[in-house]
C-alpha cells in the first residue's frame, strides 16, 4: 500500500458539492492499494499512519505523533497514487489494484482505524471527490508498506 501524507490545519472532501468527510488538526491521506496487497499490509499502514512522527514538539521538532495530539485522520481513496509513472508519458494502472480489492482493504483500513483512532474521517471509494486541505508546513511524506 501507498500512502501520502499531508500534515493538515484542516482538510475535507466533497462529492457533488456536499461535504462527506471532514477533519481539523491531523493528517489528510491520500491510499493507494496495489495488487500484492494484503490485511497485513494495512494494519502495518495503519500503525504507520497513527505513531509517524509528523508535528512539532515544544522545541518545534517532529517529536509527535497523529495519536499524541488527538488530531483527525481523513483518509482517501486514490487508486492513481498506485500508478505506473516510470516510462511514457501517460500513466498506467496495471500496477493498481483490482477495484474490488482496493474496495475491500480501503474499507478494511478505514474499519482499524475508527477502532483505534477517536477522529476518523473519510472520502467515498470511486466518488469524484475534490479535496481541500490546508497543508501545514508544507509537510507531506510518501509511506510504502
Amino acid at each position: 500500500m501507498k500512502a501520502l501524507i499531508q500534515r493538515a490545519r484542516g482538510a475535507r472532501v466533497e462529492v457533488a458539492g456536499q461535504v462527506i468527510g471532514a477533519i481539523e488538526q491531523g493528517l489528510l491521506v491520500l491510499v493507494g492499494v496495489e495488487p500484492h496487497d494484503t490485511p497485513a499490509s494495512v494494519s502495518k499502514l495503519l500503525h504507520k499512519l497513527l505513531n509517524y512522527r509528523v508535528f512539532s514538539d515544544a522545541d518545534g521538532k517532529m517529536n509527535l505523533s497523529l495519536k499524541d495530539i488527538q488530531g483527525g485522520l481523513l483518509l482517501v481513496s486514490q487508486f492513481t497514487l498506485a500508478a505506473d509513472t516510470k516510462s511514457g508519458l501517460r500513466p498506467g494502472f496495471s500496477t493498481a489494484a483490482p477495484p474490488a480489492l482496493g474496495e475491500q482493504l480501503f474499507d478494511l483500513l478505514v474499519a482499524q482505524a475508527r477502532e483505534q483512532h477517536p477522529t476518523v474521517a473519510t472520502g467515498q471509494f470511486g466518488a469524484d471527490m475534490q479535496v481541500h486541505l490546508v497543508n501545514d508546513g508544507p509537510v507531506t511524506f510518501l509511506l510504502e508498506t
